[in-house]
């Protein structure tokens, strides 16, 4: 009996023990998760004020061509590949057209037949002329024989133009390069079948680059060609200046969105076609009263699909913010909802955050 109550007495000692030990714990705890987090906050940026981020796009030369063919044939020959360098007139493709060769050599013929007949003629149109001078040919023979030679010069003619018709079409034979450039991709190899309308080479010439962008309609009001433009090429890191060279006036045949052209200024960066490019444009206040906010993209917190950012509420506590974003430009988003101007969000902790957290502004 002594022994059970004994037992007793030591399991509700400990159990006591380990209740106070819970206890401590959690004040211990409490105190930890009280401990305001250090942080830093900056201002909700207005960049619309004086620059409004348009739309992003590619790069892409100014002078470029994807070359293809108006016959049917095999490749021939291929002399060239992907990067290599061309002049004007090189050969870039040829085909093997026999329908055409042999077409070729009927007009030579039909043009030495025409040839002779109108040599033929000719002479006989010169003897009747100087015979009816003489009075020794009647009026009708003169007219006879001079409808014989214009008939005969005109055939002439007929055949010589079939010849430049056909010299035309070895054109889409003989595939020539249209500029001084590079090749940029070859869609074909020797044995092919080439067919009427298929690519066969793509060539640019470098030096010269655009960005085509797609802009919505609730931008598209504040720009107009001519203006001034910031490129981001995210690849490179770095920022190029250009101007609006073409803005299209519809959009009923792009999705909603206006095309636009952004011709960049001579740079010596490495600028390479199908580069992703962002573009901001230069406007002045009175166009763009409202403007566009902005965030750092480091400042973002992302859940799944969502993405937000944190605010300094009441009491120094953090409050997660759910945004709507729109187009990135460098290292800045725009926020299209769910911050105001002047708010104040939170750049960098030394902690972690989350809802409720304590902060103390660095």
């Amino acid at each position: 009996m002594k022994n059970r109550y004994t037992y007793k007495t030591i399991f509700a000692v400990a159990l006591m023990g380990l209740t106070v030990m819970a206890c401590g714990s959690d004040a211990k705890s409490t105190q930890i998760d009280s401990e305001p987090v250090r942080v830093s906050v900056a201002e909700v940026a207005v960049g619309g004020e004086s620059s409004i981020l348009a739309g992003s796009g590619q790069i892409a030369a100014v002078n470029n061509a994807t070359l293809s063919t108006r016959m049917m044939g095999h490749v021939e020959k291929l002399p060239i590949k992907i990067g290599q360098k061309i002049k004007k007139g090189d050969l870039l493709v040829s085909i093997n057209n026999v329908d055409l060769k042999a077409k070729r050599a009927q007009v030579d013929a039909s043009i030495t037949e025409a040839n002779a007949a109108y040599t033929n003629a000719k002479k006989d149109y010169e003897r009747f002329t100087n015979l009816f001078k003489e009075n020794s040919a009647s009026q009708k023979e003169l007219d006879d024989m001079t409808a014989r030679f214009e008939m005969a010069k005109a055939r002439l003619e007929a055949a010589h133009q079939m010849k430049n018709e056909v010299n035309s079409q070895f054109a889409y034979v003989n595939i020539r390069a249209p500029f001084n450039g590079v090749v940029t991709n070859t869609y074909v190899d020797e044995g092919d079948m080439a067919n009427p309308g298929m690519p066969l080479v793509s060539v640019e010439s470098p030096g010269s680059f655009e960005v085509e962008a797609k802009v919505d309609e609730n931008k598209i009001g504040n720009i107009e060609t001519g203006m001034n433009a910031l490129v981001h090429i995210k690849a490179l890191d770095t920022t190029l200046s250009g101007k609006v060279s073409e803005l299209s006036a519809s959009a009923q045949n792009t999705g909603g969105q206006y095309v636009m052209k952004v011709l960049l200024d001579h740079s010596e960066a490495r600028i390479l076609s199908g580069m992703y490019a962002t573009i901001r444009l230069e406007t002045d206040k009175e166009k763009n009263e409202e403007g566009i906010l902005t965030v750092p993209s480091k400042a973002l917190v992302h859940q799944g699909q969502l993405s937000g950012i944190y605010t300094v509420g009441q009491d120094n506590v953090a409050l997660l913010r759910w945004l709507r974003l729109g187009d990135s430009y460098g290292d800045e988003v725009e926020v299209l909802s769910g911050l105001s101007k002047g708010e104040k969000y939170i750049l960098s902790s030394d902690g972690k955050l989350f809802n409720g957290a304590k902060v103390t502004i660095q």
